[in-house]
């Protein structure tokens, strides 16, 4: 659902919006939501689905993954040979993991998985202070440098 035309130059500036640092503060790095991973026990059935249901192209890594790649917010489907989350695991794009690792602790995160690699780049998964799983990673920086995917 797409936000009315009148909301459109509100909500920008909210997104935009940044506390203001005292000059001892360093900047903290850029990090937005952009991927969330869903169990699939039928991986195909729900590949499927999501195909017809919503028109959504999801392209196989491997037999156990599956997931959209369109350079925003994106949906991965964890089949049950892979390493599913019992939950959908929200994603948080970082383009500094190990800053953000010691700032996800800091902030009173409990690290549940550290960092990884995966096919694409390398991540850690937290728990917030409610409870909630969230995956922060870092994308690989592609051959001769620049961002891994478009903002």
């Amino acid at each position: 659902m797409r936000a009315p035309a009148a909301l459109v130059p509100a909500l920008a500036c909210l997104a935009c919006a940044a506390p203001s640092l005292s000059p001892e503060e360093p900047a903290v790095p850029s990090a937005r939501f952009d991927y969330v991973e869903l169990p699939a026990t039928d991986l195909p059935a729900t590949k499927a689905f999501y195909e017809a249901a919503f028109g959504w192209s999801l392209t196989d890594f491997g037999p156990d993954y599956a997931a959209t790649v369109t350079n925003d917010t994106d949906i991965g489907l964890a089949g049950p040979g892979s390493d599913a989350p019992a939950a959908p695991l929200p994603a948080i794009r970082t383009d500094d993991l190990e800053a953000a690792l010691e700032r996800v602790v800091a902030a009173g995160g409990r690290l549940v998985r550290p960092i990884f690699a995966f096919p694409g780049g390398r991540r850690f998964e937290a728990v917030d202070p409610s409870g909630n799983r969230v995956a922060v990673y870092e994308p690989d920086a592609p051959e001769g440098g620049g961002d891994a995917v478009a903002e």
